[in-house]
């Protein structure tokens, strides 16, 4: 991916009953509550999430003050687009159930988080079953986006054949043509073209089923890359455990794979916002991996925590001894941060003062607070291409780019971790 998008959506697919809904409300029900989201609007299977990674003031010691999301021990929480793809089940791309409506949102996201009920203890229905095989569940999600795409390429291929001999069109174009309506764009069109070694001579009609096909799952690697999430896994059987090894044996090649339990994400976090716990952070990371009770916390915590009833407690100590103590974390943030990543972005941070970092040119120290922007760029994006996002419009030429110490840098040089820190002087034409 390289062109800069405004906002990121992930789509959040999965059959009934495997736990989507779940994790999408422990992922989303408190982020737009916590900070403000770049956003126009916000429809019902929307939500907030964050995408959350290193901020630069610890680094350079000063406080921050993000316009977007929220800043938590120089941790950035970065907001993101969650979409609840609904309407997963055999037979969708023919229109079965709410198939049309699942396709149309499917083309929506940029990455795919496919939710699993990996304890085997719900058919292909979401119906209540045991010793269920959940490598299905992924296999025909697989086919139905491959039918999909499938069937209206081939049902246009006389079409495409003829495009082919004209010489308005080169093979990118004429593939980018086809295939713009699920979502992709020239650059992802350029990779499928030098995957499958095509060019202009390419002779389409010779192509029978077998080489479309080909030709759409390998455009499906590109546009709809995927995080399998393993979810349930506190479900402790010997189904449970064999179904996980299965799908790192069958597709930890293909996919990013995640052992996650959206309830223990959910329940812990409602219980930490209703101040029955306080959650325990690893300061090399931004995942909690424990959590104190009113019980457990020293004389020294300058914290307040509503005492448990039994069976809150009795919850709790499963949860750790399924979910932290097995997996050391519940995995649903894990889930999305794998989504993000999978996508090569960088966090940009677009700043006027590179000696407080701020957004403002004055010496006021009340009103400068540091990296208050910040974009998700793809990695490798000229930062030509970014000072053009960000001028927008405005009548304005680029006289010079700086970094951190002042350091000027080329308007063709790329972004990168180490180059994502940016001042962008300009004078009004």
């Amino acid at each position: 991916m390289s062109y800069i998008q405004k906002e990121y959506v992930v789509g959040c697919v999965g059959k009934p009953s495997s736990g989507k809904s779940t994790f999408f409300a422990a992922v989303t029900e408190t982020a737009a509550k916590i900070g403000n989201y770049p956003f126009t609007t916000i429809e019902p299977n929307i939500g907030i999430a964050h995408y959350i990674t290193r901020c630069p003031c610890k680094k350079f010691n000063v406080f921050c003050k993000p316009v977007y999301g929220h800043c938590d021990e120089g941790f950035r929480y970065i907001p993101i687009k969650l979409i609840d793809i609904a309407g997963l089940i055999p037979g969708a791309h023919k229109g079965i159930g709410l198939g049309n409506k699942f396709l149309d949102d499917l083309r929506t996201a940029h990455v795919l988080l496919h939710i699993i009920d990996v304890s085997g203890n719900t058919n292909e229905k979401g119906e209540e079953t045991i010793n269920y095989n959940p490598i299905y569940d992924h296999d025909w999600l697989c086919t139905e986006i491959e039918m999909w795409i499938f069937n209206n390429i081939y049902s246009n291929w006389s079409s495409i054949t003829r495009k082919s001999k004209s010489s308005n069109y080169t093979v990118t174009k004429l593939l980018l043509s086809q295939f713009s309506g699920y979502g992709c764009n020239e650059s992802m069109i350029s990779e499928l073209v030098l995957k499958l070694k095509l060019n202009d001579l390419t002779d389409f009609s010779t192509w029978d089923k077998d080489n479309i096909i080909n030709l759409v799952r390998e455009f499906i690697k590109i546009r709809f890359p995927f995080v399998i999430v393993l979810n349930k896994s506190d479900i402790v059987s010997e189904q449970c455990d064999s179904n996980i090894v299965s799908f790192y044996e069958k597709y930890s090649d293909k996919h990013k794979i995640v052992i996650a339990s959206s309830l223990a994400e959910y329940f812990i976090k409602k219980m930490a916002r209703q101040n029955y716990i306080k959650l325990v952070r690893n300061g090399e990371t931004y995942n909690y991996d424990s959590f104190l009770t009113s019980e457990e916390l020293n004389r020294s915590d300058n914290v307040s925590l509503k005492k448990l009833d039994y069976k809150q407690k009795n919850r709790l100590n499963n949860i750790r001894d399924m979910v932290l103590f097995r997996h050391g974390v519940t995995g649903v943030q894990d889930a999305i941060n794998t989504a993000i990543e999978m996508l090569d972005l960088i966090p940009v941070f677009p700043v006027k003062n590179l000696k407080n970092f701020s957004n403002n040119t004055s010496s006021d120290e009340t009103t400068n607070f540091a990296f208050q922007e910040c974009i998700l760029v793809p990695n490798c994006t000229p930062i030509k291409n970014l000072a053009k996002l960000l001028l927008g419009n405005i009548n304005k030429k680029v006289t010079s780019i700086e970094t951190v110490g002042g350091i000027q840098v080329s308007e063709n040089q790329v972004i990168s971790k180490d180059l994502n820190i940016i001042k962008i002087n300009t004078e009004t034409c």
